[in-house]
């Protein structure tokens, strides 16, 4: 177990021991969203017993609802976590809660498509909820000249450990005859067992070395009260945002270019699939190419982001993605959509990574975990609308191709906002709260 003594709270920044376990939950985690945009995708939209209409809109929809909710207790679990210096233990609800989710969604059959469904959505809620305490360790773990390449490692180590789950789960669906699963369900199911079994394994290292930097009080509030003073707590930094305005910016410009990576990764498998005409193994080895793609993009813009600056090469990311979005609209060719898949994969994990370090820079290090709630909350309150939009615009027009193009008005406004920030004064700001 880690140690409790009061002497690991005051534990020095950079120790490689916190590095690792704090990456090696992205290595676990992201078996669940890697395994989500192929194996839960094919299972829900073709598996599970759905209404046809119902069938084409329970995905981005559900993702939808479990966005809407995480953004509304983000914050205010990422204050709780602070007031009873508890991130940790959050941390390890969370994944308890979301890893055996997905081992139920697994056990439940696809003639039962409700139940499928309500816990598919607590599943990625409890996913989305674990995030804000996650990155909330950061600058907790890393010191400052660290931080740009701890979070590319994050990610870097994420797409390679997704990549393996999805490869176990790809040779379940070859062998399945002959492990006993003849029909497809029952392959895909096996899929989010080891969703599920990978996302709760490797996180122990995670929960057993990390800990919380600040000491609990010496009187923990009960969870009502605590409750109460976080709510307060959220509504008094609100109040008092300009004090932090540069960093506010940045998530109001966060809260926009995000939401339409989010929906591009959620829902750029449902676009190969229908307009592309992409078979299930050919999803998951385009797939597959770009989670192993994506760990050198991760490390080439952490790389970046050192010799250029974090907002310069944010920017860039941005127009990349611009670019991406408006060629999708011509593609019609499989060799197309692969090159395609080449470039998402560069900027990626890249994009993503620079952002959470930029967050870090500027966020003051007692206020990590309500700060990263904040920063959850920017990346949730309206990426449920990105989901929302593409499965309206599937639901009206039946063309997910119409869909994947309405998401560039999410790049622009976001790009234009986050080109006004001044991140070397937004990190002044927090060295001075």
């Amino acid at each position: 177990m880690a140690d409790e003594s009061p002497d690991a709270y005051r534990r020095p920044r950079g120790k490689p021991a916190d590095i690792f376990a704090w990456i090696a939950y992205d290595w676990a985690n992201s078996a669940y969203s890697t395994l989500l945009i192929t194996v839960l995708l094919i299972y829900l939209t073709q598996e599970v017993a759905f209404p046809d209409k119902v069938a084409m809109v329970a995905y981005p929809w559900g993702i939808s609802l479990s966005m809407i909710v995480a953004a509304l207790l983000s914050p205010l679990l990422g204050a709780l976590a602070d007031e009873n210096a508890s991130k940790r233990k959050w941390l390890a609800s969370m994944t308890a809660l979301g890893s055996g989710g997905a081992v139920l969604l697994a056990a439940i059959p696809p003639d039962q498509p409700w139940l499928v469904l309500a816990a598919f959505v607590l599943t990625s809620l409890f996913f989305e909820l674990s995030l804000g305490f996650y990155n909330g360790f950061l600058p907790e773990i890393a010191r400052e000249d660290q931080i740009n390449r701890v979070s590319a490692w994050g990610y870097a180590a994420g797409y390679i450990g997704g990549a393996i789950a999805l490869v176990i789960a790809l040779y379940v669906t070859h062998v399945g005859p002959s492990l006993g699963l003849p029909n497809r369900a029952d392959q895909l199911r096996v899929g989010l067992l080891i969703m599920g079994l990978w996302w709760g394994g490797f996180s122990l290292p995670t929960l057993l070395i990390l800990r919380d930097r600040t000491a609990p009080p010496k009187r923990k509030l009960s969870f009502p009260n605590a409750m109460a003073k976080a709510g307060k707590e959220v509504v008094r930094t609100l109040g008092n945002i300009r004090q932090y305005k540069i960093l506010a910016l940045f998530l109001l410009g966060f809260l926009l270019y995000n939401d339409g990576i989010q929906t591009v990764i959620s829902q750029a498998s449902l676009f190969a699939t229908k307009e592309i005409g992409f078979e299930t193994g050919e999803l998951i080895g385009l797939i597959l190419m770009i989670q192993l793609l994506a760990f050198p993009g991760a490390m080439i813009v952490g790389f970046l982001s050192d010799r250029v600056g974090q907002k310069a090469t944010l920017m860039g990311c941005l127009a990349i993605w611009l670019g991406l979005l408006g060629v999708a609209y011509f593609v019609t060719e499989k060799s197309h959509m692969w090159m395609l898949g080449v470039v998402v994969a560069l900027v990626l994990g890249g994009t993503q990574s620079v952002s959470r370090a930029i967050m870090a820079a500027m966020t003051p290090t007692d206020r990590a975990a309500e700060f990263f709630g904040f920063f959850n909350f920017s990346g949730k309150a309206t990426s449920f609308s990105g989901s929302f939009i593409f499965g309206l615009v599937i639901g009206i027009t039946d063309s997910a191709r119409l869909a994947i193009v309405s998401l560039l008005v999410f790049f622009l406004i976001g790009g234009a906002i986050v080109s006004l920030v001044n991140v070397k004064k937004g990190r002044q700001q927090a060295l001075e709260a």
